[in-house]
C-alpha cells in the first residue's frame, strides 16, 4: 500500500465481554506486523485497556531482553467525543496499512461508530447460545432464527450504506466475519444446533463465518510478557497444544483474507510464519 491510502480498518467488536476479543486483535495484529505490515492499533476500552497492557507489556519485554519484536504503534482512546476519536484516528492512521480497533465489551457509542466504518469488522463468539444473542434469537423449541438482534440490524444497515458508497467514494466493502472461538468445550447437539443457526443467519445477513481460537492456558500465561504465539524463538520449547493453537491462529489470518502490502496472499506470507 502507498502512503496515499488510507489504511485498511479492523475491527474487533462484541458488546459481549469474555469472548477472545483483545487476545484474537493483539494477535491480528502481530502476524501483520510479522508479514511486513506497518499497523497501527486504538484500543477503545479506557477501563481494561487489554490490547494497550498486552503491547505495553511487549515493549517492555523487548527492552528486557534487548530483542525486537514486529509490533503495531498503539494508543487508548480516553477522549468524550467523536471528533476527539475521530482526530486520534486520523492521527494513528498516517503511514499505516491497516489500522485496528479493539472495543469493549459493552454497549459503547465509540465502538458502534467504528463498527459502522470498518473495512472489516471482526465478531468473536463463543459456541453457545448466550453469545449468538448478540446477532439473533432462536426459537425456544426449534432453535430456528426468529429475528435478528439490534446489533445484527445496525452492521446490516452499515453495510447497505457501504455499499452504495463504494460506487459513489470509491470505499471498500464491509467484510464482516463472525469468528467461533472455545469450541472444544462444545457439547456435539447443542454444536450442531449452533452450526445451523449461524449459517442460516450468515445467509440472511451476509457474514462470513471463520474458525477462531480454542481456550488455552497459554494465551493467558503470554500476556504479562506481551509475546505472542507467533514469537517462537522467544517462547522456549513448545508443546503440542502450543503448535496447535499456532496454527488455528494461521488459519484464522488467513481466513481474513485481509490486503497485505504489495499485493501478496496472506496464506503465501502467513508461511513464513512460525
Amino acid at each position: 500500500m502507498s502512503t496515499s491510502t488510507a489504511p485498511h480498518r479492523i475491527v474487533f467488536a462484541n458488546e459481549k465481554g469474555g469472548t477472545g476479543k483483545s487476545t484474537t486483535a493483539v494477535h491480528v495484529a502481530v502476524a501483520l506486523a510479522y508479514q511486513g505490515a506497518r499497523v497501527a492499533a486504538i484500543d477503545l476500552d479506557s477501563r481494561q485497556r487489554t490490547l494497550h497492557r498486552y503491547l505495553e507489556n511487549r515493549n517492555e519485554t523487548e527492552r528486557r531482553r534487548s530483542i525486537t519484536l514486529p509490533t503495531p504503534r498503539f494508543a487508548v482512546f480516553g477522549g468524550e467525543s467523536m471528533a476527539a476519536l475521530d482526530a486520534l484516528t486520523q492521527d494513528m492512521a498516517k503511514d499505516a496499512d491497516f489500522l485496528i480497533f479493539d472495543t469493549p465489551g459493552r454497549d459503547d457509542p465509540y465502538a458502534r461508530h467504528v463498527a459502522t466504518e470498518a473495512d472489516t469488522l471482526v465478531t468473536p463468539l463463543n459456541d453457545s447460545f448466550v453469545d449468538f444473542d448478540l446477532i439473533g434469537q432462536v426459537d425456544a423449541e426449534t432453535f430456528k432464527v426468529r429475528r435478528l438482534s439490534f446489533y445484527a440490524e445496525l452492521i446490516w444497515e452499515a453495510r447497505k450504506k457501504r455499499a452504495m458508497a463504494t460506487i459513489t467514494e470509491k470505499r471498500r466493502e464491509m467484510d464482516w466475519v463472525v469468528v467461533r472461538n472455545r469450541t472444544q468445550h462444545t457439547e456435539a447437539r447443542n454444536m450442531k444446533r449452533l452450526d445451523a443457526a449461524l449459517t442460516e443467519l450468515s445467509k440472511r445477513v451476509g457474514f462470513r463465518i471463520a474458525g477462531g481460537l480454542s481456550e488455552r492456558v497459554i494465551y493467558r500465561e503470554l500476556f504479562p510478557s506481551g509475546l505472542t504465539l507467533l514469537d517462537k524463538g522467544h517462547l522456549g520449547e513448545l508443546g503440542t497444544s502450543h503448535l496447535v493453537a499456532r496454527q488455528e491462529l494461521r488459519s484464522l489470518v488467513a481466513a481474513l483474507g485481509l490486503p497485505l502490502p504489495g499485493g501478496r496472499e496472506p496464506e503465501l506470507a502467513l508461511g513464513r510464519i512460525g
